[in-house]
Formats: C-alpha cells, structure tokens, sequence
C-alpha cells in the first residue's frame, strides 16, 4: 500500500484558509487571503518542490481543485510546479462536480470516500494532498494521513478556517523532520503515530 502525505501551509494560530491569493477563499468573510504571499522565498520555495516530487498522484477537495484547475494548465513552463502537477494524475473528491473535468489528467471520486482514497493508496507509491481543508478533515477522522507536511509561518490572523478544527479526531504524531528558514518560517514533517496516550502529572 501507498502512503498518503498531507501539505498545509498554516499561520502560527492553525489559520489555513487562502494563503495563496486575496480572492481565493472568501467564505465567513475572510479577510485575509494572499498572507502566505510575503513569507514565501526561494530557499523554502525549493524545498516545497522537493518535497513534492515524490507524489505520483495529487488529491484535492473540490475548491482547491477548482483554484488549481484555473491555474496551473496555462502557468509558465519555467515554474517547477507547472509540468509536475499538469503531469501527474489528478482525483477530485467531490459530490457537485461532474466529469469530464476540465483538467488533463483528473478523475473524480466517487461512492464512499474512504473506500476511494483506499484504492488510490493501493494505486500509487505517493497520493499527495494540497490544502483541500474539508478534504482532509475527511481523511482525519478515516486514519487515512501517512504523512503531514506542515508550513508554519510567524502570522497570526485570528480567524479563518483552521487546519486542525472543532471534531478533529485525536492522533499521535511522530516528528521526523524539523526546519527553521530564514524568514522564521517553520518546516515541520509528521508521521502517523496511532492514538495519543494519557498520563497524570500528579503522581
């Protein structure tokens, strides 16, 4: 069986929502979109692509899916980015969408989401998932994460939709990687670790 990696760029409060773009995200009246935009530079950037380049398949919820669709097809060629996600194939979980989708390469998921990402983890070596906040709670609350790739940026923004929200089901992780960028941008790798255990400090 494949493993299934998780990439989430997340504000120092758990803030997820729209890091990429102004317009990208605007639902609750969030305010705040494009705050990854600033932080980002070239040594992180490279690693992002790094850490990428082993998915032989990308999973996305459909908002996510639907922002990179309108994007990626026609990004510049020069951009590392651009023939890796136009190359691989593509899922799309989502119970509104409706094949053929426009993107090269993209299937939807359809019946049971967990029995589907089951599927696909037996298809591939890495089915990689990006942002796709819904989606991954989904994959939360299934022990379906192998692998959680998460950006921590030094921005606290107070609101907006959060990586980790209310009905996360609890889980142990294991720390296998830990890096600080220059513009105090944290690079930390998890692996699933089963359930958390309790203890009592009291004694």
């Amino acid at each position: 069986m494949g493993k299934l990696v998780v990439t989430e760029f997340v504000t120092l409060d758990g803030v997820a929502q729209a890091p990429g773009e102004p317009d990208e995200d605007r639902e609750g009246g969030f305010r705040h979109g494009g705050w990854q935009a600033p932080l980002l530079d070239h040594e992180s950037g490279s690693t992002m692509f790094e850490q990428a380049t082993s998915m032989d398949a990308l999973l996305l919820g459909r908002k996510t899916y639907e922002i990179f669709a309108a994007y990626w097809p026609q990004a510049p060629a020069e951009m590392p980015f651009t023939g890796l996600l136009n190359r691989v194939p593509k899922y799309v979980a989502s119970h509104t969408l409706a094949e053929p989708l426009g993107w090269a390469g993209s299937t939807l998921v359809t019946g049971d989401l967990a029995e589907g990402v089951a599927g696909l983890r037996d298809r591939h070596d890495e089915l990689h998932v990006i942002g796709s906040l819904d989606l991954v709670q989904s994959l939360l609350r299934h022990g379906l994460v192998d692998r959680l790739n998460l950006w921590v940026y030094p921005v606290v923004l107070g609101s907006g939709k959060r990586l980790f929200a209310e009905g996360t089901v609890p889980a142990a992780l294991r720390l296998t990687e830990s890096v600080t960028h220059a513009n105090g941008t944290l690079q930390l790798t998890y692996e699933a670790a089963g359930t958390p255990t309790y203890g009592n400090l009291a004694i």
